[in-house]
């Protein structure tokens, strides 16, 4: 078999999908969206498709048969700017869950439909198109981690936040979610990321 280069640049769609080129779109079931999560989410994840497996056995051999499929907790990493809005939507979201005091859910019931809410990360092309979307539907934190304060640190403050969700959805495996989630990004939106791609050197 001979190898030529060209063959792998002609493969190789867009030049590679990139790994910074993405928003993470988070509100919480209180009616509170935070549209700066889309600026303030730094890095997340793009969810694992995790299907476990049954070994049934038979005179001494097995054989493996498909069982149920699983779903891995997400945990995205936010920054903390100083008006601490995601940081606090958070800790108010996990306190009305179970508060950290009464041990009592506040969220109106105790249906998890009234505690849990959805998520989408977006991933674009280096053209600033939208090309590939996964929404975690029946999300909830889990957990908010600690943020280190020193007073020899430098940088702006981060921390993560763990989800359990139910289950994700994506535009290949759900017809229907093409549509929604080319409806999701705004022009608005599209036009700023465009100008931020304008100014990123291709190869880099």
């Amino acid at each position: 078999m001979a190898f030529n280069v060209n063959d792998f640049k002609g493969a190789l769609v867009g030049g590679g999908a990139r790994s910074s080129l993405f928003y993470v779109e988070l509100t919480t079931p209180f009616a509170q969206t935070l549209p700066t999560s889309r600026f303030m989410v730094k890095a997340a994840q793009i969810p694992a498709a995790t299907l476990g497996q049954i070994d049934v056995p038979y005179f001494g051999r097995q054989i493996k048969v498909a069982g149920n499929r699983t779903f891995a907790d997400w945990t995205p990493t936010i920054i903390n700017d100083e008006s601490f809005e995601i940081r606090t939507a958070m800790e108010n979201w996990s306190s009305r869950i179970n508060a950290y005091i009464g041990n009592t859910n506040t969220t109106g019931s105790g249906n998890p439909e009234n505690y849990k809410s959805d998520a989408t990360v977006i991933q674009f092309s280096q053209t600033g198109n939208a090309i590939k979307s996964y929404k975690f539907v029946g999300l909830f934190p889990t957990e908010v981690s600690t943020i280190d304060l020193s007073w020899d640190a430098e940088g702006v403050q981060e921390f993560t936040t763990t989800f359990a969700y139910d289950y994700w959805e994506t535009d290949s495996v759900s017809s229907s979610f093409t549509q929604r989630i080319e409806n999701f990004v705004s022009s608005e939106v599209q036009t700023a990321i465009n100008r931020g791609i304008a100014g990123v050197t291709l190869g880099q």
